[in-house]
């Protein structure tokens, strides 16, 4: 058996994590990891943190070393996660203009095949009307 990981925290440390907790603009996955730095920090073992949030214990000791590390920067998420977007925002500006200027309506696995016979992209009708409905 390896050395227990613990990580100490200062009272100005702490507090920082609580009120990430309290913030509505912060993921979920973030203000969780913030919980598992103060269980650990109170004293709660690894793998009782890694069976309360139904965690492996490898993404738990991850979350301490990389507070460690990192500090509260390493709580979040690294760059570069998620596959790529392969549109482009010239692509949405068309079919937005479509929809202006056509006399016609459209579905959305219309308005999907449309994008990939004039512009070469393909998207699902469903992840093309999430697109069009953030853009309002």
């Amino acid at each position: 058996m390896g050395m227990r990981l613990r990580v100490f925290l200062t009272l100005e440390e702490d507090r920082t994590l609580r009120e990430l907790r309290r913030a509505t603009t912060v993921a979920q996955r973030v203000k969780d990891r913030a919980d598992v730095v103060r269980m650990n920090a109170r004293g709660d073992y690894v793998e009782t943190i890694a069976a309360y949030f139904k965690w492996h214990v490898e993404t738990v000791r991850n979350t301490l070393k990389r507070w460690q590390t990192d500090g509260l920067g390493g709580l979040w998420e690294a760059p570069g996660r998620g596959k790529p977007r392969c549109w482009q925002e010239a692509d949405m500006a068309y079919l937005e203009q479509v929809l202006r200027t056509d006399e016609r309506t459209y579905t959305a696995a219309q308005l999907a095949e449309k994008l990939y016979q004039d512009r070469q992209i393909r998207l699902s009708p469903g992840h093309l009307r999430e697109v069009l409905e953030k853009r309002g």
